[in-house]
């Protein structure tokens, strides 16, 4: 459906970068580069990522678009100290990290957007795999949604549980294109798109 490959030559200046970071926090630099690349295809400007963890994924979408701004949510201090050092040494400077528990993080996000409008561009949720965690985060973020928004769900096929929430996630009615890779779940809002579901395996 859609084409990354038009990020793979800036991808290719970053490889080190991330091969380096990859290393670091022992995920896969494979799915660091579709981070990269999707980062830097769609060109987000506002980025929510839910779960830092050791702050590959958060520097991988850093990285993809230097003009973004990455907002990364993490509830141990000291994971997100780790996190931080590793954000300094690759010179992700467009990274704010947040030690927050995360239900109240959206729920503050909830009060704001009574008043103000809040959008997000790309979503990575990585931060608790259970079916109701990932239901209530889902449906606390739905009004920061736009037409363009795209949302990558982790490990959706880890558990029955978190089968069962990328089910009815697909289902939902502002959901409109979702891409099954496995591993991760992307989902795409445009309201001119009719409703289609992809499986990919790599």
């Amino acid at each position: 459906m859609t084409d990354f490959g038009a990020g793979s030559r800036v991808f290719k200046s970053n490889r080190r970068q991330i091969s380096k970071i990859a290393q670091t926090a022992g995920i896969s630099p494979k799915r660091a580069e579709l981070l990269f690349r999707v980062s830097n295809y769609f060109k987000p400007k506002n980025v929510l990522e839910i779960g830092t963890s050791l702050g590959l994924a958060t520097a991988a979408l850093a990285l993809g678009n230097k003009n973004a701004k990455v907002i990364t949510l993490e509830g141990c201090p000291n994971t997100a100290n780790v996190a931080q050092n590793q954000f300094a040494a690759f010179d992700c400077h467009n990274v704010d990290s947040v030690v927050t528990e995360f239900e109240n993080y959206l729920q503050d996000i909830q009060l704001r957007l009574k008043t103000e409008t809040e959008n997000f561009d790309l979503i990575y949720f990585d931060g608790n795999h259970s079916k109701k965690a990932t239901l209530a985060y889902f449906e606390l973020l739905l009004p920061t949604i736009n037409n363009d928004s795209v949302w990558i769900f982790d490990d959706i096929h880890w558990s029955e549980d978190m089968e069962e929430a990328w089910g009815m996630i697909k289902n939902h009615p502002k959901v409109k294109v979702t891409i099954d890779t496995f591993q991760w779940g992307f989902v795409f809002f445009r309201r001119e798109q009719p409703k289609e579901h992809f499986i990919i395996r790599a």
